[in-house]
């Protein structure tokens, strides 16, 4: 691989112990991926804050102690630990303080303290063609698929490698000519009207990520204009059940103008066509389960934005959730700072539902032992729930989400699927 002097530089540990430790590792990854040369890159945003084991908290803490410092805007992901709230869950204090260790050794890199997995709602977001370094899977494929900047799957502890020499192997998405569709999906006889309704696209995401694997698949048959949430639903479910790390939506997405542009000109190398009951099925899919009572309504997987938020406080307002049931809500310090501001708290609080902030229920233990039967509106949350969590999941809109907690089971409105 042909390194710049630069590279040459902190690879010899003329810039210090941490860019020689992280450009030694990124260098071995690019040798591993057949990587020509390094890149540059103007952001990084990092996975590796959530805390697993002690090894990931020892690498943190490693780099810390070298006097690492991140050579570009750095945000942070969802951390393991809600600093301020933790106390209200089934979170051991042990583990919670292991947590914070690992916010802080991040933090003290110069990372922004984010705590988000949707940095892209923030003021971080970055430009189209702008190349970065982002972990977290729906972040990834949100820019690069929404936005159109260029980042490769970053995974834990390479992430912060990347922030700190603020260069990256030059593979993958990174590069133009790899950024072309690999198959077509079509969707037919699936209604405008479900179109414009955000339960189609968790449920087209999931179903787009089982076809898809960890290929470009190129979407046409969208007739609505999806809104940046409906796209983070979509891109979040696909990388979930799949890798979709990039796709487009032909007439929609940046890269996408037309079906040849998508596809850099060249054809697919497979087509699919989805219709309702491919739908029906996939949303089936993310329920395990019937109907039965329900402990939980879990939702803001990614992060609920500020417009979800202004949604749900319509759907609640005057309204309580059932005695039984917790209805839990996951964002960022910011955006709840946001909400407040804007008044839209007063009315989901009133409702009966709590909060918590820079994590979520797939990062931190926080679920008491009496909590096993959740609901929500989130492809991801469903996804994984069962198998990380081991809680069984019902999945609905938002709106079956509101009046599953009132009436404390399971109820859906199957209106719009038939």
């Amino acid at each position: 691989m042909q390194l710049t002097p630069g590279d040459r530089e902190m690879l010899d540990g003329a810039r210090g112990p941490a860019m020689r430790m992280a450009m030694r590792i990124l260098t071995r990854m690019g040798e591993v991926q057949d990587a020509r040369e390094m890149l540059t890159i103007t952001q990084a945003h990092i996975d590796s804050t959530i805390f697993i084991a002690d090894a990931g908290l020892e690498y943190a803490e490693r780099l810390a102690s070298f006097g690492a410092k991140v050579a570009v805007p750095t945000t942070l992901n969802v951390s393991g630990l809600d600093e301020n709230r933790w106390r209200e869950w089934a979170v051991p204090s042990e583990w919670a303080s292991k947590a914070f260790r690992q916010m802080q050794a991040y933090q003290s890199m110069g990372a922004v303290p984010t705590w988000t997995c949707a940095p892209y709602q923030t003021e971080h977001a970055p430009r189209f063609g702008q190349q970065i370094a982002w972990g977290e899977s729906n972040a990834i494929v949100f820019a690069n698929s929404v936005i159109g900047a260029r980042t490769e799957r970053y995974p834990d502890l390479l992430d912060i490698c990347a922030a700190i020499t603020g260069r990256v192997p030059a593979v993958g998405l990174h590069l133009d000519e790899n950024r072309g569709g690999d198959l077509l999906v079509e969707l037919r006889g699936v209604a405008r009207m479900l179109q414009e309704d955000d339960s189609f696209y968790p449920v087209f995401g999931h179903l787009l990520g089982k076809l898809a694997g960890n290929r470009i698949p190129v979407i046409e048959g969208i007739e609505a204009r999806p809104s940046d949430d409906q796209l983070k639903a979509l891109g979040a479910g696909a990388a979930s059940s799949g890798s979709v790390a990039l796709f487009h939506i032909v007439r929609v997405t940046p890269e996408a103008p037309t079906r040849a542009a998508a596809f850099l000109n060249r054809e697919p190398c497979e087509t699919h066509t989805i219709t309702m009951a491919d739908l029906r099925r996939a949303r089936d899919e993310l329920t395990s389960g019937g109907r039965e009572k329900i402990d939980m309504v879990v939702l803001g997987s990614p992060h609920f934005s500020l417009a979800e938020f202004r949604a749900l406080a319509e759907l609640v307002r005057g309204r309580r959730c059932h005695p039984d049931v917790r209805f839990l809500l996951t964002t960022s310090r910011a955006v709840e700072a946001i909400a407040r501001h804007a008044g839209v708290m007063d009315a989901v609080e009133a409702f009966g539902a709590k909060l918590t902030v820079d994590t979520c229920i797939l990062a931190t233990p926080m679920l008491p032992d009496e909590i096993q039967r959740l609901m929500t509106n989130s492809a991801k949350f469903a996804y994984y729930t069962p198998g990380l969590l081991g809680r069984s999941m019902a999945f609905g809109s938002l709106a079956d989400c509101v009046e599953s907690a009132v009436a404390g089971r399971v109820i859906r409105d199957d209106s719009l699927w038939k």
